[in-house]
């Protein structure tokens, strides 16, 4: 329900952020001052053949002069929702770094086990932190992040466990891994948003090559089959994805044209 006396100070306000007496903006709307007096204290609403008009000199919408209130840019509230949330999800890892260093302490007398879980949700924070606060446009970020910080995290990780085979085997899988990542990024900005369907079923094909250089790594570091019958489900899984996808932008277009 419109309240008269709060647009009538909306008016008002607004009317002064551009420098303007009543008296001025009454002679750009070729009406009296007294007129926007009334408009000014809630005696009266603007007629709604002047109102945009009025909304136009005064630099607002004819929603923010009915709601009273300027309304924030939806890009604006969605930035300030981002910065919310990556604050809290720092305050939450730097509580699980602070528990886990205060546990080894008190159990072991020294930093001992928590150095893995801390340089873990370090990891994690440097990954995840700048798709956080930057939305959309932090996923690009974030896999700069992963790919530059993915082979020291996995050489610390193999000092800390003692286990050299987890920077050995874990790097290749790594890089692997992160050359698909790119190449799905880049697949995804080349077809452009109309066609994300079509970039979808390409990922799903891409990935089955992949899934054979994953595996042939892997068979010659830990004596694993190069295939199996797991492979054999998840290739005809992707077939599936990538069809489904084709079909899915085929049907899009098939729309459109009809309308």
């Amino acid at each position: 329900m419109m309240n008269q006396t709060e647009i009538g100070k909306f008016i008002a306000q607004c009317r002064m952020e551009k420098k303007m007496t009543q008296a001025q903006l009454a002679e750009k709307l070729n009406i009296t001052d007294m007129a926007v007096s009334k408009w000014e204290t809630g005696k009266s609403m603007p007629d709604a053949s002047s109102m945009p008009e009025l909304c136009q000199i005064l630099g607002i919408t004819v929603n923010e002069l009915l709601r009273g209130e300027k309304v924030k840019p939806k890009a604006m509230r969605t930035g300030r929702m981002n910065k919310l949330m990556s604050v809290l999800f720092s305050i939450a890892l730097l509580i699980g770094i602070m528990v886990c260093l205060i546990c080894d302490i008190a159990i072991s007398g020294r930093l001992t086990w928590s150095l893995i879980p801390v340089s873990s949700l370090v990891f994690a924070w440097v990954i995840v932190f700048p798709g956080m606060i930057l939305g959309r446009r932090g996923v690009v970020a974030s896999f700069v992040s992963l790919s530059v910080f993915i082979l020291p995290y996995l050489l610390l990780l193999s000092l800390l466990l003692e286990v050299k085979e987890v920077f050995s085997i874990g790097a290749v899988m790594a890089v692997i891994s992160i050359v698909f990542l790119w190449i799905v990024v880049g697949i995804f900005c080349l077809v452009g948003k109309a066609k994300k369907r079509v970039a979808l079923g390409i990922t799903f094909l891409m990935a089955i090559p992949f899934q054979f250089v994953i595996n042939f790594s892997l068979s010659k570091r830990i004596g694993e089959p190069v295939f199996d019958i797991w492979d054999t489900l998840s290739i005809f899984l992707l077939l599936i994805f990538a069809f489904v996808s084709f079909l899915w932008d085929y049907d899009k277009k098939e729309g459109e044209q009809g309308l």
